[in-house]
């Protein structure tokens, strides 16, 4: 499968500058599989080792960081003559040897000629007790879920992919069913790549959701083995509570309906152990949209958006018709799994910092707001092809050189100052 990382991957590999890399990313986003196939196609040889309950490996880097012994070790664990610029070091599962991660710092500074790179749960890469992360020394690449045009390129869709990269909208709109079909697989098998490679493979839908929730209980299994203890409960009911919460009316996340009298000092630690393990994204208020938006950053009030889009689907247990034949899929749920992939769209192709803004009285309420080519632009969501909103007309009545974007169930049409994009074209930014 395409994964387009693969393209940063290799500007990292011909940087002037480069340094040893940290793929960073939850379980099961494909992080392994990344490294793999980049050295397949980029290096002669590969010298791969999996550090997790690797005694040798262990014996290795709890010495000292002298990187000549360290190199000689490397070769001689992974029966590979690691030689400089020919040769990928691929470091997997090295969140179980903390003092790997600390010796990164040591082949920056050294030998900067060896081509490293690891990967581990960022659930351990974050959490490196007792040890120095390498600040300043390493290369950080955040891996996530494969985004709806690397799922058309999986499925073999490479020319509907060129349309859309394209913004071929006089072609695209004929084909426009063929696209919301398209975008109905995505919203149920989602972008962890074993659920994508296994859908495109067999077209088996219940195997899907039965590797989503694999991952899942995986998910929750870790929660018990990486977070502080006295935590595990509260992040249960936090993650737990993430779907609802985010399909109710107001999306804002509200900690009373964890538990009644629930304030942000009980949960807040809570919260951020899931936004560190990379479960949970969060998209904070604005509360006034001037530049640059993060001065208006409202500490107090957020959404929460989960991982994926399939396991989203997964965790509330969606039947499979509901989403490739139901029309009530682009409806139900006030929209929160449009804003689920919306979201999804803009951190895996934009990755720009992404807010929401309601006013004080709540009177207007704009789905996200991005810091777009130096300009401020709002984003709406609308689910279906009803797109009443009182909300977006009044800001840019009372704003008439601002532009805005719209992603619903419409075909793409422009206008004065609002431009209509299919929701299947997310993120395309006017």
């Amino acid at each position: 499968m395409e994964r387009f990382a693969l393209k940063q991957l290799k500007l990292w590999k011909n940087s002037q500058n480069r340094k040893p890399l940290v793929l960073n990313g939850a379980r099961q986003v494909g992080k392994t599989w990344l490294l793999r196939e980049f050295a397949r196609q980029e290096y002669a040889k590969e010298a791969y080792i999996v550090c997790r309950k690797n005694a040798l490996v262990q014996q290795l880097f709890s010495k000292d960081f002298d990187i000549d012994r360290i190199l000689r070790g490397l070769r001689a664990i992974s029966s590979v003559d690691i030689t400089p610029g020919d040769t990928l070091i691929i470091l997997d599962e090295i969140q179980d040897i903390p003092e790997a991660i600390e010796a990164l710092k040591y082949f920056y500074e050294q030998a900067p000629e060896y081509h490293i790179a690891v990967a581990g749960s960022l659930l351990g890469i974050s959490l490196h007790n007792g040890v120095s992360f390498p600040v300043g020394k390493v290369d950080e690449l955040d891996v996530l879920p494969m985004s709806f045009g690397e799922f058309l390129l999986a499925k073999g869709e490479a020319e509907a992919y060129r349309l859309l990269e394209n913004h071929d909208f006089d072609i695209i709109l004929p084909l426009h069913e063929k696209f919301v079909d398209l975008l109905r697989q995505y919203y149920y098998v989602g972008g962890m790549p074993e659920a994508v490679l296994n859908y495109v493979e067999t077209g088996a839908l219940q195997e899907v959701r039965r590797i989503q929730q694999t991952i899942l209980r995986g998910y929750n299994q870790d929660f018990s083995k990486h977070a502080p203890k006295e935590q595990v409960p509260r992040i249960r009911m936090v993650w737990q509570s993430v779907p609802s919460q985010l399909c109710k009316e107001n999306k804002k996340f509200i900690y009373g309906a964890l538990r009644k009298g629930a304030r942000a000092n009980d949960f807040e630690l809570a919260i951020q152990w899931l936004l560190d393990a990379g479960l949970l994204y969060k998209v904070p208020r604005c509360n006034k949209l001037e530049l640059p938006l993060a001065i208006y950053e409202d500490l107090s009030a957020f959404k929460l958006y989960m991982l994926d889009i399939g396991l989203l689907g997964a965790m509330v247990n969606t039947e499979a018709s509901q989403v490739l034949i139901d029309d009530s899929v682009f409806t139900e749920y006030k929209g929160g799994v449009t804003e689920q992939f919306i979201y999804q769209q803009i951190k895996c192709e934009l990755n720009t910092p992404t807010y929401y803004h309601t006013t004080d009285d709540s009177r207007l309420e704009v789905d996200f707001v991005v810091q777009h080519k130096g300009k401020m632009l709002p984003i709406e969501v609308k689910a279906g092809r009803n797109v009443r909103a009182n909300s977006l007309s009044m800001l840019l009545a009372k704003t008439p050189d601002m532009r805005a974007v719209r992603f619903s169930m419409l075909p793409y049409k422009q206008q004065s100052q609002l431009t209509n994009i299919p929701l299947y074209a997310a993120p395309i930014m006017e």
